[in-house]
């Protein structure tokens, strides 16, 4: 199978690679004038041809443009941070996934230590979510935020989603599989939270921004895991491709 890679635009026909990613390119992958690629600059794709390789420079010639399909649902991932090597998996599988945007949480229950060191790790974040875009054939890749208390995330996810869900481990909380919409919503903002869950001021705090508190099963989920299931759950139920 062809690879994708993102370049920023294309100029006359032609697009150029640089740095580290023209580096893994020529180095890792071998890249010969010559060989066939697939490209995106997150708004069109195309069938490219390596025309020349330099140190840390690729340059293409575009051959064909290509159907590229992305998720119309717009999903956007509040989460609290957990644990490095499980937050980045969560970022690289959300990615996978079709979501668009993910916004860490410097929630209560959030490791402190962990909270200050996310601050440093954005650039590290963004090329874990570009290699997971290419690799799943995306034509866009997510944005991920600088982390943020939960009131200030809940507050701009209830002005920009159609539906906002705050998963919830009370038991009285509805399914989000069973939940009834008018319409298939278009976008959608799913909050969970860190290890030890949400606190009751999170919680309520969630609620007055207008956040629905849901359940995704009876278990108790992992964060990474539970953020997965319900992105899954909601590309299943009123995911598009287009």
């Amino acid at each position: 199978m062809r690879r994708r890679f993102f370049v920023e635009h294309y100029t006359d026909g032609r697009a150029e690679l640089h740095g580290e990613r023209a580096h893994h390119l020529i180095h890792v992958l071998r890249a010969q004038p010559g060989q066939t690629v697939e490209l995106t600059d997150g708004q069109s794709a195309w069938l490219a041809r390596i025309t020349r390789v330099q140190s840390q420079r690729v340059e293409f010639e575009l051959v064909t443009p290509m159907e590229s399909l992305e998720p119309e649902l717009r999903i956007r991932l509040l989460i609290g941070i957990i644990r490095f090597e499980r937050f980045e998996w969560c970022l690289e599988k959300a990615t996978e996934l079709g979501i668009r945007e993910i916004q860490p949480l410097s929630a209560a229950r959030s490791d402190p230590r962990l909270v200050t060191a996310a601050r440093k790790r954005k650039a590290r974040w963004q090329k874990i979510v570009i290699a997971a875009a290419e690799q799943a054939r995306r034509r866009t890749v997510p944005v991920v935020l600088d982390p943020v208390v939960p009131a200030q995330a809940f507050a701009a996810a209830a002005a920009e989603s159609e539906q906002c869900w705050l998963l919830s481990e009370r038991p009285d909380a509805p399914r989000l599989q069973r939940a009834v919409l008018d319409l298939p919503p278009r976008a959608v903002t799913l909050a969970v939270g860190p290890e030890g869950g949400w606190t009751e001021p999170e919680r309520l705090e969630a609620l007055r921004a207008g956040f629905q508190e849901i359940s995704i099963g009876p278990l108790i989920l992992r964060t990474e895991t539970a953020a997965l299931a319900a992105a899954a759950l909601c590309q299943l139920l009123w995911g598009t491709m287009a």
